[in-house]
């Protein structure tokens, strides 16, 4: 199974979309350091996940999300939310679906 995620990082008000076979691991490494583009960014929280069958659908789903503005990607995470992880903090998760959105954002 593999997994199209999206994270979200408070200290830079930004998002990072991915893929992968192991979705706790490669969060673990983005919040430790192990990955040059996101290290500048840590904490990242997990706000939405999906999984896909194959390694093509992942990484076909993560080129989508890496074409959208970050407008239509907000809107996304609120179309679909109910992929969310549950426990991500408080505040990112009513970001994720829609509560105070644009005081976070």
């Amino acid at each position: 199974m593999y997994y199209t995620y999206v994270l979200y990082s408070p200290s830079l008000n930004t998002f990072y979309k991915g893929s992968t076979n192991d979705l706790e691991s490669r969060l673990y490494r983005h919040n430790h350091g192990y990955e040059n583009f996101t290290k500048k960014g840590v904490p990242w929280e997990l706000i939405w996940f999906t999984q896909k069958p194959t390694k093509s659908d992942a990484i076909k789903l993560e080129f989508k999300l890496k074409n959208l503005s970050h407008d239509r990607l907000k809107a996304f995470i609120i179309k679909f939310n109910s992929d969310i992880n549950p426990n991500v903090n408080s505040t990112i998760f009513f970001m994720a679906v829609g509560s105070n959105l644009d005081e976070i954002i």
